[in-house]
């Protein structure tokens, strides 16, 4: 799978984690094991997934192939780390977790145009 075919999966992620946020309740008990499981199953693909995008994201900018700053790719990750989480504990104000949202939105549309560009 190639960098502009994860980004497109981690865009389509970010959009479902969004409407996850915006239309289920918080959890009643967030330390709730059963919780924790089913968060861990669901968000395991995708954290390997983000491993693997700011790793080729990464080479690509060292090879100066695209223009977009390495810690942009590094503070993407996290940033989306941090969203994987908020958006099954409710645990964030929306307006913090909107902003969240489009700095990763932000990264992924840049990194999508400067790929199109090198084809």
């Amino acid at each position: 799978m190639d960098i502009k075919q994860q980004t497109n999966i981690l865009q389509q992620n970010l959009y479902q984690l969004k409407e996850k946020f915006e239309h289920t309740n918080p959890p009643e008990d967030r330390k709730d094991r059963a919780l924790f499981l089913k968060v861990k199953e669901e968000t395991t693909p995708i954290y390997q997934l983000l491993e693997r995008w700011e790793t080729e994201a990464l080479q690509l900018v060292q090879k100066r192939k695209v223009n977009v700053h390495p810690h942009q790719i590094v503070s993407t990750r996290e940033n989306m780390e941090l969203l994987l989480l908020h958006s099954y504990y409710i645990d964030v104000k929306k307006k913090r977790y909107i902003e969240l949202y489009k700095s990763i939105q932000y990264i992924f549309d840049q990194l999508m145009r400067e790929l199109d560009t090198l084809l």
